[in-house]
């Protein structure tokens, strides 16, 4: 009988209601060891008549990557021929299963999804892990990254943890908080399981196990062995530790031979009891020795496996051993785990038995580093390449292994370990090329935490180190600094684009195309009309490697600093496909913020939504803090163009929390220009003008939406009264458009001019800049060069030309879904007596029925794409895809998959 937990009980059966009907969920059980979890878990998995796997985190496997996803998904491998290939690729890889190309450990999260889905069929699906918190780290993240993408498969996800949220941290996911038991039901659970109990004993018991369902019943067995007369104040000591005091007395009574089976145990996770017993024959133990262990309730047998009932029994069997026995039984377990695919294992039991330096054992341990990092275990490899470094005598040698342990570290997204780590190796590093990759490898951990000054001057003295010996390093490391230099200022971007330009770099390196690029966007003399074309690098960007796919991306962004739209929109489209295609999810939210930012530009607002909604998911779910930031400020500005001034706000505020130290927060540039044009939009032009300049300052002004966002100043600036304010920002401005060389730019200056121009000398500059917004896919800035027109002329008392231009207006504003600015329109239609359509949004067509998921789903299916490779684009199971259409279908008036070619919507991009 379980005790005083209906209400938990209740909460699970709503989540695998769900499942039957298709929905999926996910429920993380927390609470203190003892509390009951586990057996929360086993009455849920005895009742329910859902297909069940279950899994079990261990301590101490967080050196063997995906050793406790593989426990879990055996049952399900069976479909791993049904996943995409790449996916497949990745998990056997992953498993070792197979040898294959090193792939993200998102990606295999992904292929964890689709197996869940494929597996659980037709009918729901009930997925169990206990102890999550001793998953390995490799294991957690591609189970976690699953559970949030769970949506229509029919999967109930339900993971036990500890109340420790460091050693298993699932934010956003639905928690529910296991509490001790009520007295009525504390005193229920204690007398069904124990006899002969006095009063005394029993209020002892009560109290010191305060609600614990496991101190409930171990104590009462602790309190029968005690000495008569001891005494213990209850809360004297931490309950766990009670426990584990508990358990050290009944480990005590059991003889030597089986003590030291059980020590074994202990020592080892695998719980394979024909390597225990291997090992415990070098001691005299054998299997008939398990048996008192098994009649004291401290361990159960299953067929070959053996594991202890509680895991603070294994603790108390390790704490009560001495080192010596510790260190012997690890030396046994190194030789019986003899055979070639349990290298990993000896290798840490050798490492476990050393007590000083020792050679044998740091290379066993260097070559576990290799095989972790070859199935994407990156956390796995840095703990083995670093405890190898601590095994290591000679100098050299152990700087080479804390360098893999850093650079292993940064790729699994350990900032502080990857930069402790690098601090360590830099001590005895005397090669300037390992210093640079040191200095590399902290400078990006300061990066991905923010920490941009300090990883701007790392980057740059990394780059001074390899100029000599590796050039091509040294460009990568200055292209990197490049980027951190955008959120610091002018200075430090023109410092490292001067030392990028001054680097002697091979003419067939790939990097060298991009470096000559982005230094000749920048040229020394701001008054240069010398243009490098981004187009160049979009017809050559396939044949780039893994290491120049972060400078293609710098390259993009820096295309828009020169106007090139189109042409980083086109190699944003190519590097996010490639992403896709193998599984880069980590580089997908860099990628996706250069093709919403091109889409802004060009008015696809909807477009940019779908964009910008999926890349900040997956920024969320990979823990890129900045560009959570970058994306929250992209929503802001939507939510501003559309007048939503709670959405904006909303957004804005939580892209403004990213800022650490003097470093501003990645969204801040995109948020001032996002509640400006809010501002100006409804009508108040001071306020707009105010966060506007902002964007003429440092360390914000060289920023992209700093320049595109002049002639919303220069608006700003007239309405307010004061277009003095707006001089120098239009002069840099006009600049930049001369530069740029299009005509929208050119539209945009003749607009700015006319605002500031007098009334008898504005009008040729309004027809000028109509005249270039001709031709463009830009139909929020034609339409609001229109209106402002519009109100040029209404003042000038031409009532029907401007009755004429701001209706066009008002019709593109209304199918932009740009309600402010609609407004406005009517507004000024109303005080010449114009009539005006409804008011209200009228957005395009079909597409502003559909959520940003639906519309990216059904514009892959009228591709023809299926529902796997569409899941494989999107990072969703096939049957989220297929519920996501089905939801789709009725808003688009059409019954089936073929109809969708026929809406022109679908098959286009649009605005």
């Amino acid at each position: 009988m379980l005790y005083g937990r209906d209400a938990e009980l209740g909460t699970i059966k709503e989540l695998l209601a769900a499942a039957e009907e298709g929905r999926s969920g996910v429920l993380v059980l927390r609470g203190e060891p003892g509390i009951g979890k586990t057996a929360l878990l086993d009455r849920v998995v005895a009742d329910t008549d859902l297909r069940v796997i279950r899994g079990t985190g261990v301590e101490y496997e967080a050196e063997l990557p995906y050793a406790g996803l593989s426990l879990l998904l055996r049952p399900a491998l069976g479909g791993l021929d049904r996943l995409p290939d790449p996916q497949r690729q990745a998990l056997e890889a992953a498993f070792g299963l197979a040898v294959g190309e090193r792939s993200e450990p998102m990606f295999v999260g992904l292929a964890v999804l689709s197996l869940l889905s494929e597996y659980a069929g037709d009918g729901p699906l009930l997925c169990v892990v206990d102890d999550a918190q001793w998953l390995d780290r490799a294991s957690a993240d591609a189970l976690v990254f699953a559970a949030r993408r769970l949506y229509a498969e029919g999967v109930a996800l339900i993971l036990a943890a500890r109340d420790d949220r460091d050693a298993f941290p699932v934010p956003g996911l639905p928690e529910l908080h296991l509490s001790p038991l009520p007295p009525e039901q504390a005193g229920a659970l204690l007398d069904a399981h124990t006899e002969d109990l006095n009063p005394a004993a029993r209020h002892r018991v009560l109290a010191e196990a305060r609600g614990n369902p496991l101190a409930l019943l171990e104590l009462p067995v602790s309190l029968a062995g005690e000495r008569a007369g001891d005494t213990l104040r209850p809360g004297a000591l931490p309950l766990t530790s009670r426990l584990q005091i508990a358990f050290h007395g009944r480990v005590t009574r059991l003889d030597e031979r089986t003590g030291m089976l059980l020590l074994l145990a202990a020592c080892d996770d695998s719980g394979d009891l024909g390597v225990l017993l291997r090992a415990g024959a070098a001691f005299g133990a054998g299997a008939a020795d398990l048996a008192g262990a098994e009649e004291a309730s401290l361990i159960v047998v299953d067929d070959d496996r053996l594991r202890f009932r509680h895991p603070l029994i294994r603790a108390a069997v390790q704490q009560r051993a001495p080192i010596d026995r510790r260190l012997a039984a690890h030396r046994a377990l190194a030789a019986a785990f003899d055979a070639p695919d349990h290298a990993d294992r000896r290798a840490w039991h050798l490492a476990a038995a050393a007590t000083g330096v020792d050679e044998a054992a740091a290379t066993a341990l260097e070559s576990t580093g290799e095989r972790a990092r070859e199935r994407s275990g990156h956390l796995a490899a840095a703990l083995a390449y670093e405890r190898a470094a601590r095994l290591t005598e000679d100098v050299e040698a152990r700087t080479r292994r804390l360098t893999l342990a850093a650079e292993a570290a940064a790729e699994a997204g350990e900032s502080d370990r990857a930069r402790t780590f690098a601090e360590r190796a830099l001590t005895g590093a005397a090669d300037d090329a390992v210093r640079a990759r040191l200095l590399h490898v902290h400078a990006l951990a300061d990066f991905w935490q923010g920490a941009f000054p300090s990883a701007h001057e790392l980057l740059r003295r990394g780059a001074a180190l390899a100029a000599g010996s590796d050039p091509e390093r040294a460009a990568r490391m200055l292209l990197q600094s490049v980027h951190t230099a955008w959120y610091l200022g002018e200075g430090q971007l023109r410092e490292s684009i001067d030392e990028l330009a001054a680097l002697t770099l091979p003419p067939t390196a790939p990097v060298t195309p991009v470096a000559a690029f982005v230094t000749a966007a920048f040229p020394a003399d701001e008054h240069t009309t010398e243009r490098p074309v981004l187009g160049d690098l979009v017809r050559v960007a396939h044949d780039f490697g893994g290491d120049e796919q972060g400078a293609l991306l710098l390259a993009c962004g820096v295309g828009l600093t020169l106007g090139q739209d189109v042409d980083a929109h086109d190699l944003a489209t190519v590097l996010a496909a490639d992403s896709r295609r193998h599984g880069g999810i980590g580089r997908l939210p860099t990628i996706l913020f250069f093709r919403a930012e091109t889409e802004i530009f060009e008015s696809r607002h909807t477009d940019a939504l779908a964009t910008a909604t999926e890349a900040l998911r997956i920024a969320q779910d990979t823990g890129q803090r900045q560009w959570i930031s970058q994306f929250e400020s992209v929503l802001a500005y939507l939510a501003g163009v559309a007048g939503d001034e709670e959405a904006a706000h909303r957004h804005a505020d939580a892209a403004l929390t990213g800022g650490v130290g003097s470093a501003m927060a990645a969204g801040a540039p995109w948020s001032a220009w996002a509640l400006g044009l809010l501002d100006l939009g409804l009508g108040r032009p001071d306020a707009a003008l105010n966060r506007l300049e902002q964007l003429t300052r440092e360390p914000m002004r060289h920023h992209i939406c700093a320049t595109r966002s002049v002639p919303d100043l220069v608006e700003a600036a007239v309405r307010a009264g004061d277009p003095d304010r707006a001089r120098e920002p239009l002069d840099r401005f006009e600049r930049w458009a001369h530069r740029a060389g299009r005509p929208w730019a050119d539209a945009l200056v003749l607009r700015c001019r006319a605002l500031l121009a007098g009334d008898d000398a504005a009008e040729q500059s309004w027809l000028a800049a109509l005249a270039r917004h001709e031709g463009e896919r830009r139909p929020l800035e034609r339409a609001r060069t229109a209106l402002l027109y519009g109100e040029w002329l209404r003042r000038m008392r031409r009532k029907t030309e401007a009755r004429d231009r701001l209706r066009t207006a008002l019709a593109e504003f209304d199918r932009l879904d740009a309600r402010s600015w609609a407004d406005r329109a009517r507004t000024e239609l109303g005080a010449i007596g114009g009539s005006a359509a409804p008011r209200g949004p009228q957005p395009a067509g079909v597409l502003a029925l559909l959520t940003p998921q639906e519309l990216q789903i059904t514009r892959l299916a009228a591709q023809g794409l299926s529902n796997r490779d569409i899941a494989a684009q999107l990072f969703l199971s096939p049957r989220t895809v297929g519920h996501h259409l089905y939801k789709a279908y009725p808003k688009l008036g059409i019954v089936s998959r073929t109809e969708l070619t026929a809406i022109p919507e679908l098959t286009t991009t649009t605005g």
